[in-house]
C-alpha cells in the first residue's frame, strides 16, 4: 500500500472552505497536526473560531469527504477543536479601554424598555454557550435591579484574596458552568440602591478590575433598560465586540429599542442582531397567538442592517425556570425554548467569528503545525 502524499492532502485540504469566513481552512490555519501515515490513515485537528459553531458538523464532513478523495487514504481520524479568537478594538473608549484580562470578547444584551426579558436571555445565552463548551461569564450590569444570582440560582457569595499588585479581588461563585458577578451579592436581602452617577460609575469600575473572572471565551453583560449612565460607562470602559437587542413584537417596545441601537451606533459598538421575545403563545389548541403583536423584531432588523437571531414564544416554563435558578436549557434541554435558545447561542458565536476574522489581517496568518 502506497503512502498518502502530504502535499496531496493538504491540498485537498484547501479546496474545503468555512462557509462562514469564506477562506479555506489552510489559510485560516484551521487545521493542525497533520499527519500521514504508511497505513493509509490521515489524523488531523480541525481548530473552530468558537466551540458554538453551528456549521461544526458540515465542515467536519467536507474535510472528510475531501481527504478521502486523495489516493491511499483509507482513513480519516478528525478532532474538533476551537480557539476563540479576540476582536479588533471596538466602542467608543476602545483606544483607551484596557479591558478585562483574560476575557476574549465582551458581548452586550440590552435593551431599551424594562420588562421584554433581556436577563432571561442573559441567562440562557451565557447557559448556552457554556454547554457548547465555551468559557463564559455573566456579569450583572442591572445595579439597582440586580436579579441575576436568583435566576443563575447562585447560594455562595464571590470569595475575596489579595493580590500583591491588584489588592483585594472577587473570585465569582460559579452556576451552570458560568461564572457570575452581580451587585445581588454586595447588598443585604431588599436593601435598595439608592445612588448617583459617580457611584454607579465605581461600582462598575471594580467588577471590570476587581473581578478575576479567570480566562473566558465569553463575557455576557445584562445591562439594565434604557440608554444611561451604565450603558456609557461600560462602553468606555470596555472594548465590546457587540451587542444583542432584546425587543417585543409591540410599538411601544419597539420606539425604546430603536433609541438603544441608536445609542450604540454612536458609540461604535456594533450590533450583533435582534432577539424578539414574547413572539407568539401556543394555546392548548395548538395554535400559536400573537399576543403583543407581530412583525417588530423583522421590522427593526431590517432598518437597522441587522439580524433576526431568533423569536422566542412566551412560555410559562421559562418564567418557572428563571425563579428557580434554572434557566430554560438546563431545567427542560428538549423543550422548544431551550432549542431556540440553543439555536441563539450558536448564531451570536457565529456573529462573534466573522467580526473577529474581518479585523484580522489575513496575510499574517500562518500554516498550522504539520508534521
Amino acid at each position: 500500500m502506497k503512502k498518502p502524499d502530504f502535499d496531496a492532502v493538504l491540498g485537498a485540504l484547501r479546496t474545503v472552505n468555512d462557509p462562514d469566513l469564506q477562506k479555506d481552512l489552510v489559510t485560516l490555519n484551521m487545521v493542525r497536526d497533520l499527519k500521514v501515515f504508511e497505513d493509509g490513515k490521515v489524523s488531523f485537528r480541525i481548530v473552530l473560531t468558537t466551540p458554538a459553531c453551528p456549521l461544526k458538523e458540515k465542515i467536519k464532513d467536507d474535510a472528510t469527504e475531501a481527504v478521502k478523495s486523495v489516493s491511499g487514504v483509507v482513513q480519516v481520524d478528525i478532532t474538533m477543536d476551537a480557539e476563540v479568537k479576540r476582536a479588533g478594538s471596538m466602542g467608543a473608549g476602545a483606544t483607551a479601554a484596557r479591558g478585562i484580562p483574560g476575557v476574549t470578547h465582551i458581548i452586550a444584551v440590552s435593551s431599551g424598555k424594562g420588562g421584554v426579558g433581556k436577563s432571561t436571555v442573559s441567562v440562557n445565552l451565557a447557559t448556552s454557550l457554556a454547554l457548547e463548551g465555551a468559557k463564559v461569564g455573566l456579569l450583572d450590569a442591572d445595579i439597582y435591579g440586580p436579579n441575576i444570582p436568583t435566576m443563575m440560582g447562585v447560594t455562595e457569595n464571590p470569595k475575596l484574596y489579595v493580590d500583591g499588585e491588584k489588592g483585594e479581588m472577587f473570585i465569582p461563585p460559579m452556576s451552570h458552568n458560568v461564572k457570575v458577578m452581580s451587585m445581588g451579592f454586595l447588598i443585604q436581602g431588599d436593601q435598595p440602591v439608592i445612588w448617583r452617577g459617580p457611584m454607579l460609575h465605581n461600582i462598575l469600575n471594580q467588577f471590570c478590575t476587581k473581578v478575576d473572572w479567570g480566562n473566558l471565551d465569553y463575557l455576557v453583560l445584562d445591562l439594565p433598560p434604557g440608554t444611561g449612565d451604565v450603558q456609557l460607562s461600560l462602553a468606555q470602559m470596555l472594548p465590546m465586540t457587540g451587542a444583542v437587542i432584546v425587543t417585543t413584537p409591540q410599538e411601544i417596545s419597539l420606539q425604546d429599542v430603536r433609541k438603544a441601537l441608536n445609542m450604540w451606533e454612536k458609540v461604535k459598538v456594533p450590533c450583533l442582531g435582534v432577539v424578539e421575545n414574547m413572539s407568539y403563545f401556543t394555546g392548548d389548541d395548538g395554535k400559536q397567538y400573537k399576543i403583543f403583536g407581530e412583525g417588530g423584531g423583522e421590522m427593526l432588523s431590517k432598518k437597522f442592517n441587522t439580524k433576526l437571531l431568533a423569536q422566542m414564544p412566551l412560555v410559562p416554563q421559562v418564567r418557572e425556570g428563571g425563579d428557580e435558578g434554572k434557566p430554560i436549557v438546563v431545567k427542560n434541554p428538549t423543550s422548544e425554548s431551550a432549542k431556540i435558545f440553543r439555536e441563539l447561542a450558536k448564531k451570536v458565536a457565529q456573529e462573534v467569528a466573522i467580526r473577529s476574522s474581518a479585523s484580522e489581517n489575513a496575510s499574517g496568518l500562518e500554516i498550522g503545525n504539520f508534521s
